[in-house]
């Protein structure tokens, strides 16, 4: 199942990461670049 997470804070990124560990390709998405570019290097916002 494919997810798209709108909005990076406590609760999107928790809830983001909880679905993905099930399993679920989820794709979060958030208006501040810095915080996708630290996801994407594997780093926690």
């Amino acid at each position: 199942m494919n997810i798209c997470m709108v909005g990076t804070g406590y609760v999107g990124l928790v809830a983001g990461a909880c679905l993905s560990d099930f399993g679920m390709n989820v794709i979060c998405v958030d208006k501040e670049k810095d915080k996708i570019d630290r996801l994407n290097n594997g780093d926690i916002p």
